[in-house]
């Protein structure tokens, strides 16, 4: 067994209807972590489950004239079957209504009765059914539910509570010497500044007024509320508190719990304290990321506007929503899904990139050389910087996986992909195949396009592993496509036989297609109208921008301010132009002198804490809350931006 542990975690869903893309989209990201973790040589233990307690289930179930649990298990059935479909690899599904789950939590409760960290009273307050939460009148929106924006009702009886106020300081000192425990940033100033600071309450930990839940063994009145049971999940899938803790001891704690903002505060106060009081200890991080939302807001069954993947995977296969899922959206940001958007990722990186280069390579290996790559190759003039490229790929995909930096992963692979159709259009293997003489410079062409398409298919296959797979059955059975052979160029033998491939994503005609998505996904129309939160500007508009580049040619700190740089910029005008820009938290003097930025230079000049600024440089606010600079390679400044 390999000595490196991976343990990553999914929410477990809540089975009161049928999961939406947005459902999707955290657990796509949990596997394409636990596959390429894999690959690494970890022992990975990837969890997702089921939430199958609480109010709102029992209310179903009897409209539904049927039990809790037959309830719950029809809707995880069909769980199950779409985490098939979307080829998810978890190695533990649990529910909480398994036997093994639900005993240890009660022993949880008993211990933290016990030591005095739950105790008896009386709760009154206000109730979100479907999220099974309590609320005080401060916290509300509106007089709603702050998380889904439903009505909230009185609630008075009488429960027990845990004593999470006790564990506020513990928490708080938790955060400053953990400083990558809640991610991103702004999740953690969230919290201290929304939940810890104005002052936790204790919180109710038992229910009275229904009976799906688990029973407190020593008060059988009462259930064990929700959270407290489905957050114990993360523990009781490894077998804490049952007689084999083998898995608990290897794999706790957890590496990442990848969980939707909205239940961030659940996962980072009342989690850590549940784990601080029962003297355990707590997950390295825990990623809250965004929503995928449709016009309106936030996908959800109530609203009418959720999009059905299983629809999505008939249509355009996996491994497309899968890419459309990782690529579209910066993780942690929210982002918006609409039809336009998916059959536009599909045609131009999929169908247009990856899908043509894999198939023009096939075929013009078949067509010139019957399938087989002969020994006798010769180089040309443009391997060295194909090669150069794909041997280096690899590291900055780690780098970006590593930091759940999904899309910047995939953006990276897919400049190898176009670089190495761009050495096609250079190398013009079909000029070649017409002068004998040439054959040997053509061989050589061929086993560097295979040999870079082995490399992708390894990179990609935590992504899409569909593809990656299909792409290395026509390549060749061969022992070459381990993680650690994507940095490896030359391992393709030279008698392999490549067959042919079909476009693995055939090209969408958009027009017709958005027409049929439409009538199937209203909620994610491409009309204008339904985009009305997005401010459109004309040609003309945006004519009246002049965007240059400039090169940092001095830099220093402005005295009167914490985060001005005042950067002196030449951008071959004749004359020197002074910006001042906030960057300072994020940036020294010494790191931008001699880059080349892109300069707004027709901006009406502004004094600033005593400095006059002539523009302003371009930079991107980021998820995790800092601030990039936007940096030009090999451009000469002064040209324009356009």
């Amino acid at each position: 067994m390999p000595n490196k542990k991976f343990y990553i975690t999914t929410p477990i869903y809540y089975p009161s209807g049928k999961l939406h893309i947005g459902h999707s989209y955290t657990t796509v990201a949990a596997d394409t972590m636990a596959r390429y973790k894999r690959m690494q040589g970890y022992d990975v233990m990837f969890l997702t489950g089921t939430d199958e307690h609480g109010q709102k289930i029992e209310e179903r179930a009897a409209a539904a004239n049927t039990t809790p649990k037959q309830f719950v298990d029809d809707i995880v059935d069909g769980i199950k079957e779409m985490w098939k479909l979307l080829n998810i690899s978890y190695d533990k599904f649990i529910r909480t209504t398994d036997p093994e789950h639900e005993h240890a939590v009660q022993k949880i409760f008993e211990k933290l009765y016990e030591q005095g960290d739950i105790y008896k009273g009386s709760y009154e307050g206000l109730y979100c059914t479907p999220c099974e939460s309590f609320w005080t009148e401060s916290q509300l929106k509106d007089h709603k539910c702050p998380d889904c924006g439903r009505e909230v009702k009185p609630a008075k009886e009488e429960a027990y509570f845990l004593r999470i106020s006790k564990y506020a300081d513990r928490l708080l000192e938790y955060y400053e010497t953990h400083p990558d425990f809640i991610q991103p940033e702004s999740r953690k100033n969230e919290m201290i500044n929304n939940f810890i600071k104005p002052g936790l309450e204790d919180l109710c930990v038992s229910r009275t007024s229904f009976s799906w839940g688990i029973p407190v063994t020593f008060d059988k009145k009462h259930i064990v509320y929700v959270w407290l049971d489905a957050l114990s999940n993360y523990i009781t899938a490894l077998g804490y508190a049952s007689e084999d803790t083998s898995k608990y001891d290897r794999f706790w704690p957890a590496d990442i719990h990848l969980v939707g903002k909205e239940i961030v505060r659940f996962h980072t106060i009342i989690w850590p304290i549940m784990l601080m009081a029962l003297n355990l200890e707590l997950p390295k991080k825990v990623y809250g990321h965004g929503w995928l939302l449709l016009e309106g807001g936030k996908m959800s069954k109530s609203k009418g506007n959720i999009v059905d993947p299983v629809i999505l995977c008939e249509r355009y296969g996996v491994d497309a929503i899968r890419y459309f899922l990782l690529r579209e959206i910066p993780f942690g940001s929210d982002g918006v899904f609409t039809n336009e958007a998916l059959i536009s990722r599909i045609n131009s990186d999929l169908a247009n990139d990856l899908g043509n280069l894999a198939s023009r390579t096939t075929a013009m290996v078949n067509k010139y050389f019957d399938g087989l790559i002969p020994s006798k190759k010769q180089a040309s003039e443009f391997d060295n910087d194909l090669i150069s490229m794909a041997t280096a790929t690899k590291q900055s995909v780690e780098k970006s996986l590593d930091n759940l930096e999904f899309s910047t992963a995939l953006v990276d692979l897919f400049k190898l992909i176009s670089r190495t159709n761009k050495y096609i259009d250079e190398t013009a293997p079909w000029i070649l195949a017409k002068d004998e003489s040439k054959k040997p410079i053509l061989s050589g062409v061929m086993y560097n396009l295979c040999e870079t398409l082995r490399i992708i298919s390894i990179l990609l296959t935590p992504f899409l592993p569909y593809t990656a797979k299909a792409i290395q059955e026509s390549l060749g059975d061969f022992d070459i496509y381990n993680w650690e052979d994507s940095d490896k160029f030359g391992l393709l033998p030279d008698t392999a036989t490549i067959k042919k491939m079909a476009p693995i994503f055939p090209r969408i005609e958009m027009e017709k297609e958005i027409e049929a998505l439409n009538s199937i996904n209203p909620g994610a129309s491409t009309k204008a109208e339904n985009i009305a939160t997005i401010s459109q500007i004309s040609i003309d508009d945006f004519a009246k921008v002049e965007l240059v580049a400039a090169k940092v040619v001095a830099c220093e700190p402005v005295k009167k301010s914490k985060k001005l740089l005042k950067l002196t910029l030449d951008d071959a005008s004749g004359s020197l132009r002074t910006v001042a820009s906030g960057i300072s938290p994020w940036y020294k003097c010494e790191d931008l002198i001699g880059k080349t930025v892109i300069v707004v230079s027709n901006l009406k000049p502004a004094t600033l804490c005593g400095v006059e600024s002539n523009g302003m440089i371009l930079a991107a606010d980021c998820p995790d809350d800092t601030v990039k600079v936007i940096f030009l390679d090999s451009i000469p400044a002064g040209s324009k931006i356009r």
